[in-house]
């Protein structure tokens, strides 16, 4: 199989479908092995929040960094927000983009636009020294 980062775009069935814990373990999974996810229709703040938790709860702290996730809401969503926090109904976003924070970095984001940088070359991982020249092979001097 070719090397890079896989992305995957998850239709608003594909989640409607899925309960809500069901859905977050879901996603955590995907990102866990390292893939990018776009999703259709974003995460209600309840989801999202259960997601991080989840996250903590579930990574090796020496391995995995943590993830990246952004969304932007409908502009008409916005304007009716302090009623629907009121009543806590508030929509989830339109789009969202999650991923492995070692591999996806926002670069830009307003109303209409998420602009993503997807890494390729191999993370840093904690313990590791990536600029570090093997004992085997001794350096020039």
């Amino acid at each position: 199989m070719e090397e890079g980062v896989r992305i995957n775009l998850i239709s608003r069935e594909r989640l409607g479908s899925m309960e809500s814990d069901e859905k977050v373990g879901f996603i955590l999974s995907e990102v866990m092995d390292g893939k990018v996810l776009v999703l259709e229709e974003g995460l209600s703040p309840v989801e999202e929040a259960e997601l991080m938790q989840r996250t903590m709860q579930s990574i090796d702290h020496d391995t995995f960094i943590g993830i990246e996730i952004q969304g932007y809401y409908n502009p008409d969503d916005i304007r009716r927000s302090i009623l629907r926090r009121i009543f806590h109904r508030r929509t989830p976003p339109r789009m969202t983009v999650i991923g492995p924070a070692a591999h996806l970095r926002t670069i830009y984001k307003d109303g209409e636009v998420i602009q993503a940088l997807i890494l390729t070359e191999k993370p840093y991982i904690a313990g590791e020294r990536p600029f570090e020249t093997p004992a085997s092979q001794p350096t020039e001097a």
